[in-house]
């Protein structure tokens, strides 16, 4: 395929963007190639600059759940935008989505619209250190939580990606109360949380971990969780980014039965516009401004465009069977790639749940960050290689999640499968 127009551009974005781009890993650094420059994409096909068709199982990151420029979503954001863009003030549209998003999700009973997932996550744990008054917050290696100075100690995604041992510019201070301990390791979880001398308020996870690849929890692992911190006094924080109204429409909590205080949420609430929430029992988030005595602020919070586009998007989620077609066709997709891994003798492992999926290329069972570090990056960077030329778009990255949708035929499907195999051959013959 022709890309020069992206090479150009790339060229043109280094000069005045850092890195070429405005987020690291879509430089594609990890797959040893130069970035694809999108000009539009509609259901399941993104096109780039230069005219080339690809189908495309990132779904810019998920939210895409509906597949690309839907008419309803579309259609409300252009009807949104024509009565204004932006007032700073309160509009009837933040409380019919608020409404949608009380109802749908089991914990929570008030909900604050923010402007991306890593301002839920970093406002939610300010919430919990105000509402317990300690300052420790317990996470998971390999889960990423946003960009927010406390989540990049063994953050997942493009740091783990990129390499890079957290960030510098992130002060000791801030670290020092931040602790970070194994996915799936149910008797360190419990030590950890039974330490009185940690003094811990909160506790993040990715209910499934999607920023190391798809990683499901362990039989009973959430409900250990959930069991010790409401014992233990601490508040339970969900990061439902990726997995909120994508795993069922209640979520992972829905899911899997487990309630957590405080649940995060991203841009599928904005039919993919620039939103997140975060949400929990009247009790916690009365505790925020201007109720209590926690603050937590945005110009932009509850913009009218991304409520319009959020209410159109969630009706459509609404569709009888909607999860169960959805599901089923993912299933079918992991089948299949399982089926071409075993014939052609490339090592790999299908970790999938829902509409989630992520091919680690190794040998052994992947359950946390630890086994995940054990894929072979420079296999996964060829695989991308080799599927981008035959009009295959995946995750720059093998620690992403690669993420099936609506608009997703049975064709889009068969075409994966049988790209993925001649992919699989051709480097088997190396």
């Amino acid at each position: 395929m022709a890309t020069s127009g992206s090479k150009e551009m790339f060229a043109r974005a280094q000069k005045v963007i850092p890195g070429g781009v405005n987020s690291p890993v879509r430089a594609c650094k990890s797959v040893g190639c130069e970035p694809l420059f999108i000009e539009r994409a509609v259901g399941s096909s993104i096109f780039d600059v230069d005219g080339n068709e690809y189908t495309d199982f990132v779904c810019s990151w998920g939210p895409m759940i509906m597949g690309h420029a839907h008419p309803h979503i579309v259609a409300a954001i252009r009807q949104s935008a024509a009565a204004g863009t932006s007032f700073g003030a309160p509009t009837p549209t933040e409380i019919t989505l608020a409404d949608m998003v009380v109802e749908a999700i089991p914990s929570i009973e008030k909900v604050r619209f923010v402007n991306s997932g890593t301002e839920a996550a970093m406002s939610a744990i300010r919430l919990a250190r105000g509402y317990t008054g300690r300052d420790v917050v317990l996470k998971f290696d390999g889960c990423y939580h946003g960009h927010a100075d406390s989540f990049l100690v063994k953050a997942g995604s493009g740091v783990v990606t990129l390499g890079i041992p957290g960030s510098p510019g992130v002060p000791e201070d801030i670290v020092r109360n931040t602790i970070s301990i194994p996915y799936n390791a149910p008797e360190i979880l419990e030590k950890t949380l039974r330490d009185d001398t940690l003094d811990i308020g909160c506790v993040i996870i990715e209910p499934v971990a999607g920023n190391m690849g798809c990683i499901t929890p362990q039989k009973g692992f959430l409900e250990q969780l959930r069991a010790l911190t409401e014992e233990l006094g601490i508040v339970l924080i969900f990061d439902e980014v990726i997995t909120g109204f994508r795993l069922s429409y209640g979520g992972a909590q829905e899911f899997f039965g487990v309630k957590p205080d405080l649940t995060c949420l991203g841009k599928i609430i904005g039919g993919g516009l620039p939103v997140g929430a975060y949400g929990g029992s009247a009790a916690i988030m009365n505790h925020i401004a201007p109720d209590g005595p926690v603050y937590q602020a945005g110009t932009l919070s509850g913009n009218p465009l991304a409520m319009s586009a959020g209410i159109a998007a969630l009706k459509l989620l609404q569709a009888a069977n909607f999860y169960d077609d959805l599901n089923s066709k993912a299933a079918d997709c992991v089948a299949m790639l399982k089926t071409v891994g075993q014939r052609t003798g490339i090592d790999t492992q299908i970790n999938s749940i829902g509409s989630l999926m992520t091919c680690f290329f190794t040998n052994q069972p992947v359950t946390d960050f630890d086994s995940a570090m054990t894929a072979d990056t420079s296999r996964y960077g060829e695989h991308f290689r080799n599927m981008l030329s035959r009009g295959i778009y995946l995750a720059p990255s093998q620690f992403e999640v690669a993420f099936v949708s609506a608009a997703h035929s049975l064709n889009d499907i068969e075409k994966l499968g049988k790209m993925t195999e001649w992919s699989f051959k051709k480097m088997a013959e190396k």
